[in-house]
């Protein structure tokens, strides 16, 4: 995206209300990728067991804006904003909201594999929240189908 000025960045973690489904999630994209778009907001969103996991990248203004949306929205609870600030260039500049639909594994999980998003909870160590947050955000622009992902 160009000409973005006075970049922002905000990773936030929340709780759904009600469980989500693939529909429900494919529904809920279609919406925020329209409205994300207008606003010049990129990122990546992921959902698992209940929980929300978010990078928003866009004009400050236009991140803080949807970020108090996200707060008032009866889908959400426990909004925590984990890293926020300005960012010098897009880490998602191609993604407009990435998304793979769930499936239940059929074979074991390869190591490291992360099922759970408990350590982005941990509020007695911020240093450990920052590192998987970081870590996480890290995985998703640099695997292998992160294209396919992003909805390029």
């Amino acid at each position: 995206m160009a000409d973005d000025e006075d970049l922002y960045t905000a990773l936030y973690t929340s709780r759904s209300r009600e469980p989500f489904d693939d529909g429900a999630l494919d529904a809920l994209l279609r919406t925020s990728r329209a409205a994300n778009a207008e606003r010049r907001i990129t990122g990546m969103l992921l959902y698992r067991g209940g929980r929300f996991v978010q990078v928003l990248e866009g004009p400050r203004r236009a991140v803080l804006e949807l970020l108090d949306r996200i707060r008032d929205d009866e889908r959400h609870s426990d909004v925590r904003v984990l890293i926020d600030g300005p960012i010098a260039g897009r880490d998602f500049d191609n993604w407009s909201m990435g998304f793979q639909p769930m499936q239940t594994p059929t074979e074991p999980p390869p190591p490291g594999f992360r099922d759970t998003f408990v350590d982005l909870d941990d509020r007695q160590h911020p240093s450990v929240v920052m590192r998987a947050a970081r870590e996480l955000s890290l995985w998703f622009r640099t695997r292998p189908d992160a294209a396919a992902a992003s909805g390029a």
